[in-house]
């Protein structure tokens, strides 16, 4: 016999997939690919390729949102089908072998779910693409150069960790120790949706290995995170709207160091937007990559000027300081990391600067990627 416990999961499940269905907008984008698919199936589709990539990107990108759910949905109805026989069967040997296939299938579906709604909130037009991640250091001088390589750090594993690859673009070391900037390029699917939600100032609060009186520092550094766009879309950059500057590569310990001046520095005057690249030893490999990180900076800045928020990328993290955090670390005198914007906490600091991110990530994107924080959260932290 069926467990009412079951049935409640079995209920909530439905639940849980209809909604997620109707999040996407599925019955919609359905129809629209079944007009894609019919422009598609045309004998004169392929007369303008540009124009028949455009649409064969639309199909796909919106069938990648699409089909994940339609099966998980499908999956579900066949074990509805399969409860509904059961009933019908009644408490027999083959009744009580399809329940409790229909228990194994509940647990196996389970945690498709919970992965299936989380990739729900990474339906937006960029969050398939690559990353370029940036880490800069703020107020605390030496301190937060430190406290700026350690982030690097934390994101490099938090990626590997992920499944990502990354590659380390540009690193600019501070004076005394650390970095004072320092971009990588994640690479991997919905690598833009994760990581966008780790945008903002992060702040340190420990006791400075740099101190010789052992006192307590509060050290701030900032993320940015912008989407690696595709080639296919426009942006015209003007050359004479460019100032390159190429110099000698450099970076802590040594590494990165070439005798050559192949690293390049691109300005674009109009913005003010500046990129550097010195990963490769090649200066034309270099500015390739910058044009491809200007590019990626450009297109965000526009998009956000046509939406009217500029604050969604640039201004929401403002001044690298105290009232512009999203996220305390508390090494000392208690441990503590704490998300001011969803509440999410957890007193394993080692584990999160290792790259245990997940839980803060997937709080965020739950939580419809909020970009303001809590008030609770303030007044805890003000009264350290």
């Amino acid at each position: 016999m069926i467990t009412p416990e079951v049935r409640s999961q079995m209920e909530e499940m439905t639940r849980r997939a209809g909604h997620i269905w109707r999040y996407l907008d599925g019955d919609a984008k359905k129809e629209r690919i079944e007009v894609l698919e019919t422009q598609m199936s045309e004998a004169s589709f392929w007369d303008d390729q540009a124009a028949a990539q455009t649409v064969i990107t639309e199909a796909n990108r919106l069938k990648n949102i699409v089909n994940p759910s339609s099966d998980f949905r499908r999956e579900v109805d066949d074990l509805k089908a399969m409860l509904e026989l059961v009933d019908e069967i009644g408490e027999n040997p083959e009744g009580e072998s399809y329940q409790q296939e229909i228990i194994d299938t509940l647990g196996r579906l389970q945690p498709k779910l919970d992965q299936l709604e989380l990739a729900s909130f990474l339906s937006g037009p960029h969050d398939s693409c690559n990353a370029f991640l940036t880490v800069n250091s703020g107020a605390g001088g030496t301190e937060s150069c430190d406290w700026a390589d350690m982030l690097l750090r934390m994101y490099t594993r938090w990626a590997e960790q992920a499944g990502f690859k990354t590659e380390v673009l540009d690193i600019q070391p501070g004076e005394e120790t650390g970095v004072s900037s320092a971009t990588i390029r994640i690479e991997g699917a919905n690598a833009f949706g994760y990581a966008k939600a780790e945008r903002g100032v992060h702040r340190l609060v420990r006791i400075s290995p740099f101190d010789s009186n052992a006192r307590r520092h509060t050290s701030f550094s900032s993320v940015d995170v912008i989407a690696e766009i595709e080639d296919d879309i426009d942006i015209e950059i003007d050359e004479a709207d460019i100032r390159t500057d190429v110099y000698r590569a450099s970076g802590k310990g040594g590494q990165h160091v070439n005798r050559t001046e192949s690293a390049v520095r691109l300005t674009h005057l109009s913005s003010g937007i500046v990129v550097t690249c010195q990963n490769e030893r090649s200066q034309i490999k270099n500015k390739a990559t910058a044009m491809k990180t200007l590019k990626s900076r450009l297109y965000e800045k526009l998009e956000d000027e046509k939406r009217s928020e500029m604050e969604k990328f640039y201004g929401e993290k403002g001044e690298i300081a105290w009232g512009n955090q999203i996220r305390s670390y508390v090494f000392q005198p208690y441990q503590m990391v704490k998300d001011l914007r969803t509440g999410v906490e957890t007193g394993n600091v080692q584990a999160v600067m290792d790259g245990a991110l997940d839980p803060f990530v997937h709080a965020w994107l739950r939580a419809g990627g909020p970009t303001s924080r809590k008030a609770a959260a303030d007044r805890e932290f003000a009264n350290e």
